[in-house]
C-alpha cells in the first residue's frame, strides 16, 4: 500500500476541532461534481474550522479528472488522489481514509443523494464525544420498490447473521473521529466491506436519520449483479452462517434420505409395492446434486477470499497525489 500522509494526534469531542477532512470517492461523476462541490463549499465555509476535501479518482474515464483539476485550482482545500485504475469503491474509500489528515473525517458520495448540508449536524455529534456518526436512510427517493425492498431485506439478513451488529439502512455516508480512522487503517483484509468494518471497530457511535435525495445527474453504476456481489462480500466477510447453513442442510438432507429409504423398505415388505421408478429417482438425484453444488459454491466463496488474502497484493495503487494547497504552497506556486 502506498505511504499515506502523516496523521495528526487524536483529539476528542469537547475541544476545538482543528481540521475536518471530507473524503469523496469519484468514478465517472463529471456531470455532478461542480454542483456537489459548490454545495460542499458553502457548508465548509460556514464551519468554524479548517478543512480539506480529498477526492479519490477511481480510474474515471468520462472527464472527471479534468473537473477535479479545475476544482483544485479554484479551491485550495481540494486534494486529488488519482488511482492507477478502477479498483472499486471500497478500495477508493480506503485510499481516501489513508490520505485524510483531519481530526475528523466525513465520507460522502458525489452524486448528491447524501446532502452535504448534514455535515454540520455530524460535526456537532462528533463534538459531543461520538467517534462514529452514522447516517441512517429514513427515506430513499428515486429508487424502485424492488430496490428498496431488496436493500431492506439484505441489511436485516446481514444484521441477523453477522457476528457484529451492523446498523440497518445505512450507506457509507458517516463521520469518523481520528482514532476511528486510525483503527480502520489497522485492518489489512483485501476483501473489504466498509459498512461492516465501520461497525466492527466499535467506539461510541450515534445515529442520525435523513431522507436520501435522488441523483442530481448521471445514473447509478450499481447494477443488480454488482449489488449481489457486494451483498456476498458483506455476508462472507462478517459471518460463517453460510457454511453452517451448508452443514445443517446436509444433515437435514441425509435425515430425509434415510427416512425415505426406510419408508420404501417398510412399504415393500408390508404391502408388496414395487420401488418407485425413474421419475422419483431422477428427482432425488437432481435435488441432492443441487444441494451439493450449493455447498461447494459456498465453500468456494470463502476459499476464494482466502486465496486473495494470501497473495497480499496492495488494496490500490496511486498514480498521482495532488495535495491541498495551504497558504505556504500557494505562495510557492505564485513565486514559480
Amino acid at each position: 500500500m502506498n505511504a499515506p500522509m502523516k496523521s495528526p494526534p487524536s483529539r476528542r469531542g469537547g475541544h476545538a476541532l482543528d481540521r475536518l477532512s471530507v473524503v469523496v470517492p469519484v468514478y465517472n461523476e463529471s456531470a455532478v461534481l461542480p454542483a456537489f462541490h459548490a454545495r460542499l463549499q458553502q457548508v465548509l465555509d460556514g464551519l468554524p474550522l479548517s478543512s480539506e476535501v480529498v477526492y479519490v479518482d477511481d480510474g474515471s474515464c468520462d472527464g472527471s479528472a479534468a473537473v477535479l483539476r479545475r476544482l483544485r485550482v479554484g479551491d485550495p482545500r481540494v486534494a486529488v488522489i488519482t488511482l492507477s485504475r478502477n479498483f472499486g469503491k471500497e478500495a477508493a474509500l480506503t485510499a481516501g481514509l489513508d490520505h485524510a489528515s483531519g481530526d475528523a473525517v466525513v465520507v460522502i458520495d458525489a452524486d448528491l443523494q447524501d446532502p452535504p448540508e448534514l455535515i454540520v449536524a455530524m460535526v456537532e455529534a462528533w463534538r459531543e464525544g461520538h467517534d462514529v456518526v452514522t447516517m441512517r436512510r429514513a427515506a430513499r427517493a428515486g429508487e424502485t420498490l424492488l430496490k428498496r425492498a431488496s436493500a431492506g431485506a439484505f441489511y436485516r439478513l446481514l444484521n441477523r447473521v453477522s457476528d457484529v451488529p451492523i446498523p440497518l439502512d445505512t450507506g457509507d455516508f458517516r463521520l469518523l473521529s481520528r482514532r476511528a480512522v486510525d483503527a480502520l487503517r489497522q485492518l489489512p483484509e483485501r476483501n473489504r466491506y466498509m459498512k461492516g468494518l465501520f461497525a466492527w471497530i466499535g467506539f461510541p457511535q450515534k445515529e442520525l436519520q435523513f431522507a436520501r435525495d435522488v441523483r442530481a445527474a448521471g445514473r447509478s453504476r450499481w447494477s443488480y449483479a454488482r449489488l449481489l456481489g457486494l451483498a456476498l462480500d458483506g455476508i462472507t466477510s462478517f459471518t460463517w452462517a453460510p457454511l453452517r447453513f451448508a452443514i445443517y442442510a446436509g444433515l437435514l438432507t441425509a435425515a430425509a434420505a434415510l427416512s425415505f429409504g426406510a419408508w420404501i423398505i417398510v412399504k415393500t415388505l408390508m404391502f408388496g409395492d414395487p420401488v418407485a421408478g425413474y421419475p422419483s429417482m431422477m428427482t432425488v438425484i437432481l435435488f441432492l446434486g443441487g444441494a451439493q453444488l450449493l455447498a461447494i459454491g459456498i465453500q468456494g466463496e470463502y476459499l476464494g477470499r482466502l486465496f486473495a488474502e494470501s497473495k497480499q497484493r496492495p488494496l490500490y495503487l496511486v498514480q498521482s497525489v495532488q495535495p491541498a494547497r495551504d497558504r505556504r504552497s500557494l505562495a510557492e506556486e505564485k513565486l514559480a
